[in-house]
C-alpha cells in the first residue's frame, strides 16, 4: 500500500468521524506511517450529515484532502447518495446494510454489506455500531492488521468500556473475514 484514500459517510450520533480518527491513528502511530483527516458535518448535535475523509499513506501526504476515495464506508443513505459517484472504478463500498438501499453502482466496485446496527444491539449497545463497522471495514479492505486496528480502538475508547469495544470490533472484524472469504 502506497497511498490508501478512504471516505466514510454517516449521520451525527453514528460516530462516523471517530471510526475515521481510529483508523488514521492505528495507521500513524502503530504503523509509524501518515494519515491525515478532514471532516465534515452539519451544524445539528445528532441526525444531520456527519462525514469524514482518511488518506494513509506510506509516504508524508502533501494535500489532505480526498477526490476519489478507493474505499467508501456508507452508513447511511444521505451518504451512499451524495459520495458513491466519487468512489474510484474498482474501489470499494462498505455499507450498513440495514441503513443503506444499494442503488445501480459501476460494476467494477466491490460491495461489502454489515448489519452492524443489529451487531451492536445484539452486544448490548447501539452505540458501538460504529466499532462493528470499523472491524469490518478493516477485515474486508486489509487497510490494517488486525493487530494494528485493535490498538488504535485500545487508544481511542474511554476507559471502562473496552470489554464493548472490543466485543463490537471482533464481531465486525469476524463477519468481514467470512464476507471477504466469500468474495474470492
Amino acid at each position: 500500500m502506497t497511498t490508501q484514500e478512504v471516505r466514510l459517510g454517516g449521520f451525527g450520533g453514528q460516530g462516523v468521524i471517530l471510526a475515521g480518527m481510529i483508523l488514521g491513528r492505528a495507521k500513524s502511530i502503530f504503523e509509524d506511517k501518515f494519515a491525515t483527516l478532514t471532516q465534515d458535518f452539519g451544524p445539528e448535535a445528532r441526525g444531520g450529515a456527519a462525514s469524514c475523509a482518511v488518506i494513509l499513506s506510506d509516504d508524508p501526504i502533501l494535500y489532505p484532502n480526498v477526490f476519489t476515495p478507493d474505499v467508501l464506508l456508507a452508513m447511511s443513505q444521505g451518504a451512499f447518495d451524495k459520495y458513491i459517484g466519487g468512489l474510484k472504478k474498482g474501489g470499494i463500498l462498505v455499507i450498513e446494510e440495514d441503513l443503506v438501499n444499494v442503488k445501480e453502482v459501476d460494476p467494477s466496485i466491490t460491495i461489502f454489506k454489515c448489519p452492524a446496527t443489529r451487531f451492536a444491539e445484539e452486544i448490548g449497545r447501539k452505540i458501538v455500531l460504529n466499532i462493528v463497522m470499523y472491524g469490518f471495514l478493516v477485515a474486508v479492505t486489509g487497510l490494517l492488521s488486525e493487530e494494528t486496528a485493535r490498538k488504535g480502538v485500545e487508544a481511542s475508547i474511554p476507559k471502562g468500556t473496552e470489554k464493548l469495544n472490543f466485543a463490537a470490533f471482533e464481531k465486525g472484524y469476524q463477519y468481514g473475514i467470512e464476507q471477504k472469504a466469500k468474495t474470492g
